[in-house]
């Protein structure tokens, strides 16, 4: 949390939540030292759409969040991330994020490619299609 993040009602902005959630998505699909082109999620990616649900408030504290992170509904140009944020160990808020595979150099949506199937696969317990 940054002190920043907190609003005029002394609790942590709602918007700021998507942040953390952002964070906790890079970290796992971008920023894992043993990722190379052909793993993780480093072709690109796009927000497609978010939900969030808000559970309890959370006030600043130097203790950090816990978020924990998950995959669903791997398709073939789709999937879902799933979070729920702790706070002290209570759950404060959950939500979702649906995520596009997208080719920058021709703009465009794209299909995600065996090697990020395989990746995407050790976050989820779903079976993976084709």
């Amino acid at each position: 949390m940054r002190w920043s993040d907190m609003d005029a009602y002394q609790h942590i902005n709602n918007v700021a939540f998507l942040g953390y959630f952002e964070m906790a998505r890079v970290e796992l699909f971008f920023d894992q030292p043993t990722h190379d082109q052909r793993t993780g999620m480093r072709r690109g990616l796009v927000v497609a759409s978010h939900e969030i649900a808000y559970k309890r408030s959370v006030v600043y504290d130097a203790e950090p969040l816990e978020v924990q992170l998950w995959v669903s509904g791997i398709r073939a140009a789709a999937f879902t991330c799933h979070y729920e944020l702790f706070d002290h160990g209570a759950l404060a808020v959950t939500g979702s994020t649906l995520l596009v595979p997208f080719d920058f150099a021709l703009n465009r949506p794209r299909r995600l490619t065996p090697e990020e199937k395989a990746f995407l696969g050790r976050w989820t317990d779903e079976p993976i299609g084709a």
